[in-house]
């Protein structure tokens, strides 16, 4: 095989990167404020008092995908993420058909939660300073911001996540103190976690939105090219934002319970949800601190909009250096090293999204976020499921030094997990889309169109250029001259 054919070279800014910064941008992702403001009141009122325990063992299942998935990543060398793992382990003509799932996931996801940005900014500058904007422009101002910091340096990128997530992080672990340090309303207790209230009928519910609220933690292996050690670095960042969230979030339901007690922490769950934290934080700390919690939403979205757009525009550069999608997509600022073109494609894809979504008259919240979210939401705990079974096959007949426990027992319990995690979010699939039915067999649907839409174009492939079909994730930066 001739290097050129797989043009090691043109790789990514390297070595810009450290372990905090990857955290930052996967956990950013996940935008930990805006799930405990706007979901874990749902998660409340399906599971009860029990409902942190479910964020536990969704983070405990996650965990076990990780030591598989950071096995595999010491011979991964490039961006290619799922996409790579998935075509090493199962085969190209899989790795093809995770790859479209994974752009058609992060898509769905990004342009989704620009429906989250443009609802929360409308109503918050209105009510705040009186600037009533039509939510499509706020959206669009969105997408503008996210192109300029996508298409420079990636460095850039984390400091400004950095900021964000500190922020959103902070005003969090305030609301905690004041909520500790005043003992709560009728004290302090940890019933939440007893194994009668964390495994209550309401546990499937909370898993599945447990489940979702993690999603993005998987992007550490977009950042490989970008880290600096990226064999200690990407290991070790996905350990760390898997156990944060996992801790993060239980622990934030916890509070909540705690600032009202049980009984009416549950009462309002359900009678008032989208108003639980902001109240508990002026009754705690001060309605100045309510304030601050309605605009950090709104930057917590736009650091989540961020990170899954620098996840698509690092899948469009792996497979475009591959030559699956045209060279064009894949070429990188001459300054900044970002894949700029790919991040303007992706920003004017989902500018015509919000313009469309503008004229024919959705609802932002409902049908942009939740209808558009919902299969990302899918697709990606399907990536996981294939990239589990991957790292199962690559391993299988030579563990190369590892544990059975690492790279085979671990994977197969993982992909186990996340089988019956799949199960449940498509079983309870009105939870997330607050849709009938049909609505919801349509978005559902996506996942395996998506992947039949990947098969036959590897299958294509392989009849077209068998080469440069067995070569599909194969490419290893650290081969080049410039690794």
């Amino acid at each position: 095989m001739k290097k050129s054919e797989t043009s090691p070279t043109v790789q990514l800014q390297g070595g810009v990167l450290g372990t905090a910064g990857i955290v930052f941008f996967v956990v950013a992702a996940a935008a930990p404020l805006l799930v405990m403001a706007g979901v874990a009141p749902l998660a409340l009122n399906i599971a009860g008092i029990g409902a942190p325990g479910g964020y536990i063992l969704a983070g405990l299942a996650l965990g076990v995908f990780a030591i598989g998935f950071t096995a595999m990543s010491k011979y991964i060398h490039n961006a290619g993420a799922f996409y790579a793992y998935i075509s090493v382990g199962l085969g190209p003509r899989w790795g093809l058909a995770a790859a479209v799932l994974a752009l058609v996931s992060y898509n769905a996801l990004e342009i989704g939660i620009f429906g989250a940005l443009g609802y929360f900014a409308q109503t918050t500058m209105a009510d705040l300073v009186g600037v009533d904007l039509p939510w499509g422009l706020w959206s669009l101002l969105g997408v503008g911001v996210v192109w300029f910091l996508g298409s420079r340096s990636v460095h850039l990128g984390a400091r400004f996540l950095i900021l964000l997530l500190t922020a959103e992080t902070g005003i969090l672990v305030l609301l905690a103190g004041a909520v500790l340090f005043q003992g709560g309303a009728v004290g302090i207790d940890v019933e939440s976690f007893a194994p009668s209230n964390v495994f209550s009928p309401g546990l499937g519910g909370v898993l599945t939105l447990a489940f979702a609220a993690f999603i993005g933690f998987e992007a550490t292996a977009l950042y490989r090219e970008e880290a600096k050690d990226p064999a200690r670095t990407v290991p070790r960042a996905t350990y760390i934002a898997v156990a944060f969230l996992g801790l993060f979030y239980a622990f934030m339901v916890w509070i909540i319970i705690q600032a009202y007690g049980p009984d009416q922490a549950l009462a309002l769950a359900a009678s008032d949800p989208a108003g639980m934290h902001f109240n508990a934080i002026e009754q705690y700390v001060g309605g100045w601190a309510s304030t601050l919690m309605e605009l950090l939403i709104i930057t917590s979205i736009l650091a989540s909009l961020l990170a899954f757009h620098n996840a698509i525009t690092r899948y469009v550069f792996a497979l475009s250096r591959e030559r699956v999608l045209p060279r064009a997509l894949g070429k990188l600022h001459p300054v900044y090293k970002s894949p700029y073109v790919a991040s303007a494609v992706q920003s004017f894809l989902a500018m015509v999204v919000i313009v469309v979504f503008v004229i024919i008259g959705a609802d932002p919240y409902l049908e942009l976020l939740l209808w558009v979210n919902s299969p990302g939401i899918v697709g990606i705990v399907v990536l996981q499921v294939m990239a589990a079974a991957a790292v199962i096959a690559f391993f299988w007949k030579d563990r190369r030094g590892h544990s059975v426990w690492r790279v085979l027992i671990a994977p197969a319990s993982a992909l186990l997990m996340l089988v019956y995690a799949t199960y449940l979010i498509v079983d309870q699939m009105e939870l997330i889309t607050a849709a009938g039915t049909a609505v919801n067999v349509v978005l559902v649907a996506v996942t395996p169109v998506s992947l039949a839409v990947g098969w036959l174009l590897g299958s294509r492939l392989e009849r077209r250029d068998p080469a440069q079909f067995a070569r599909l994730g194969t490419t290893d930066v650290d081969a080049g001259p410039s690794a």
